[in-house]
């Protein structure tokens, strides 16, 4: 299909008739000027290209905070987290994945920072942002990695500084990303502090629905503070956590959950961690990735030539250089693809690979 030519522009139908209804296009400079008028006080205001480490032009129709969520959304980073662990290692079709959560952060950090009157866009772009620095098997990579590196493995820190700085991305955004964790310093800006927030409502309100639906818990042993103040349902929690935020905004002018319903979500986080993370199944399947990670870092440090990546040729094996390498390499893996590497480097058999593998 080559479309539909009216003699001056082609057109996606024969009965195309949408525009946008006046000849005025707004360029970003138009944009910024409207978006500074719209904000609150203390968000953040996209400015030209941005403060990125490596100036550039700005967008003519873009602000720089779009610019950087839709290199995030078009990085292979971004993708890869398709295929990392949520909670699952190699989950099922209607399992989250990194990147579904990803997504679902995005969606509650844009309905808090609406109505609050912050950047939307920055919001998002950190959101999608904030776990590229992941590696295969969830959490358990960072104590896989931990021990190679002198200043350990944070995933936080590990995005920002290490995996998307080829991006260039404003610093406002790699802030948002390196601090969305609570146990780092709290963002820079107001947006960061509702990724951090949000980050935390996605993942207990989905990681709970998909170990009811995994058979791990039955849904009746949701807490029942969290039933009486947020609802039984996913939909009813995550609105229960929205409004809270948006409602301590409004009382107190911070970026907060008001008490109530945050001492839910504190509750809510800690049956999951009893019962779902910290499970047996869950300590060996983690056990299984630590052992596997170690070793794929161990054989790539040791040959530095086969890892994927431009590599100084004077990179010595074993160095301290050619670790920090071999991590880099082994992080930026999917699940199954490490999962396969270790069969076809290290020689490992199936029954090495942690449960729940599906290699077919």
């Amino acid at each position: 299909m080559r479309g539909h030519d009216d003699g001056s522009i082609a057109l996606a139908h024969a009965d195309s008739w949408a525009g946008s209804g006046s000849p005025d296009i707004l360029s970003r400079r138009a944009r910024e000027e409207r978006e500074d008028g719209a904000l609150s006080v203390l968000a953040s205001r996209a400015s030209g290209a941005g403060d990125r480490a490596i100036e550039e032009e700005p967008d003519p129709f873009r602000t720089c905070f779009e610019r950087d969520r839709d290199r995030i959304l078009h990085a292979a980073a971004f993708r890869r987290l398709a295929g990392k662990t949520q909670v699952f290692v190699f989950p099922e079709d209607h399992q989250r994945t990194r990147l579904t959560h990803a997504l679902e952060v995005a969606q509650v950090a844009r309905s808090v920072a609406g109505p609050l009157g912050l950047n939307v866009t920055l919001a998002e772009a950190i959101a999608v942002g904030h776990d590229c620095g992941h590696g295969p098997g969830g959490h358990a990579s960072e104590d896989a990695f931990g021990p190679f590196l002198a200043e350990g493995y944070d995933h936080a820190v590990w995005g920002a500084d290490v995996t998307l700085v080829p991006l260039n991305l404003c610093t406002q955004t790699l802030d948002g990303v390196r601090n969305h964790s609570w146990s780092r310093p709290a963002p820079a800006t107001p947006e960061g502090e509702v990724v951090s927030w949000a980050d935390r409502i996605a993942y207990v309100c989905h990681d709970f629905e998909d170990a009811v639906a995994a058979g791990i818990v039955p849904a009746s042993s949701l807490p029942e503070v969290v039933a009486e103040r947020c609802g039984a349902t996913r939909s009813q929690q995550l609105g229960t956590f929205v409004r809270a935020m948006i409602d301590a905004a409004a009382t107190t002018g911070r970026i907060g959950m008001s008490t109530p319903i945050a001492e839910a979500l504190a509750e809510f986080r800690k049956f999951n961690y009893d019962n779902i993370y910290l499970r047996k199944a869950s300590r060996d399947q983690a056990k299984a990735v630590i052992s596997m990670l170690r070793a794929l870092v161990e054989h790539y440090a040791d040959r530095p030539q086969l890892i994927g990546t431009t590599i100084e040729p004077e990179v010595v094996s074993g160095s301290a250089d050619a670790l920090r390498a071999a991590v880099a390499w082994v992080s930026g893996m999917t699940d199954r693809y490490a999962c396969r590497q270790a069969i076809a480097l290290l020689g490992w058999e199936r029954r090495q690979l942690p449960a729940g593998v599906g290699m077919a």
